[in-house]
């Protein structure tokens, strides 16, 4: 199990999905340029997988949802760290990997439309909770890999940093392609 860093402000939290939002804006045009991109002949979590634009932008949108589905689970139990609620999944979930099989077939700017509302969305439950309960992000959860972390600290790492992680690739594909 991994030590954590506390969870940031909600308010640094709100600024960075926005600019992450803001981020995914700017990517659309040289994404849409760039293609058309072909799928990616492994898109799995094994050694062999590589990510093109498609994978990483159908990834990126289906795990918004599934993680504001894991938060509002957590937040919804309001349990404390010695009975944190089972939550996530791993890499090689067969259902997330059959899901951005199926989602990286849409257009680009389709996934791109989407990642905006999925952002969009978070940035108003964030700033929702902030306003009106801002101790429900201390209900806790508990995942197979990372172990035992709050709602607000499963915000940060499988949302904001996840977004960040997922641009800087998309950057990546840009500059290779």
């Amino acid at each position: 199990m991994e030590t954590l860093p506390p969870p940031m402000p909600a308010d640094e939290a709100l600024a960075r999905l926005a600019v992450s939002r803001a981020a995914f804006a700017a990517l659309l045009p040289r994404v849409e340029a760039g293609g058309p991109w072909p799928l990616a002949p492994d898109f799995g979590n094994g050694p062999e997988a590589s990510w093109g634009p498609r994978e990483v932008l159908a990834h990126t949108s289906e795990m918004l949802g599934f993680w504001y589905g894991e938060f509002a689970r957590i937040i919804e139990a309001g349990r404390a760290a010695s009975d944190g609620l089972l939550f996530g999944r791993m890499a090689e979930d067969a259902v997330r990997i059959a899901l951005i099989d199926r989602d990286r077939r849409y257009t680009v700017a389709d996934l791109f439309e989407r990642i905006n509302d999925g952002i969009a969305r978070w940035e108003r439950t964030v700033a929702a909770q902030a306003a009106g309960n801002p101790e429900a992000g201390a209900a806790m959860g508990s995942h197979p890999r990372p172990g035992t972390m709050s709602a607000d600290q499963l915000r940060d790492r499988m949302v904001v940093t996840h977004l960040e992680g997922h641009i800087a690739q998309l950057e990546q594909s840009l500059a290779g392609a």
